[in-house]
C-alpha cells in the first residue's frame, strides 16, 4: 500500500513500506526470471505483468503481507502454495517470513505455459 501513486514498478517499490520492499523486490525478480518476455507496468495502482496480451499476475504491498494476484486454488496446489491462498484468488506472503521463491517461479512458469498453449490473447477470452 504505497502512499503515493507510482508511475512505474521502481517507484511503487520505493514508496512501499520499508518492511515490504525486500519481498517486493524478490517477488519482482522471481516473476521476471520466470517470464522474461512479460510486459511490466502499473495498473489499478499496483505492478502488473502481461504476456502476449494476457494478464500474467499483479502484486501489492499490504500492512502485514504482500499479495500476488490472480491465482486459483488449483494453481496454488500445483506448486505447493495452497496454504498461502487468501480470499479472491490472492496468495498472501507475510512480511516476516521468507518468500517461497522456487514455488512462485513455478507458479509463474505454469501460467506462462498455459498462455502459450492457449495462444496468447485468445487465452484471456477463454479463462
Amino acid at each position: 500500500m504505497p502512499t503515493e501513486s507510482a508511475s512505474d514498478v521502481d517507484g511503487y517499490i520505493a514508496t512501499a513500506p520499508a518492511a515490504a520492499r525486500p519481498l517486493l523486490k524478490e517477488l519482482r525478480e522471481a516473476i521476471r526470471a520466470a517470464a522474461p518476455g512479460a510486459e511490466e507496468g502499473i495498473s489499478y495502482g499496483m505492478p502488473y505483468y502481461h504476456l502476449n496480451g494476457v494478464r500474467l499476475t499483479y502484486f501489492q504491498a499490504h500492512t502485514r503481507h504482500v499479495g500476488l494476484y490472480a491465482f486459483n486454488g488449483d494453481d496454488a496446489r500445483a506448486v505447493g502454495l495452497e496454504q498461502r491462498m487468501g480470499a479472491k484468488s490472492t496468495l498472501h506472503f507475510p512480511l516476516d517470513q521468507p518468500l517461497p521463491v522456487p514455488e512462485i517461479r513455478r507458479l509463474i512458469e505454469r501460467r506462462v505455459s498455459m498462455i502459450a498453449a492457449q495462444g496468447g490473447a485468445k487465452a484471456q477470452r477463454n479463462r
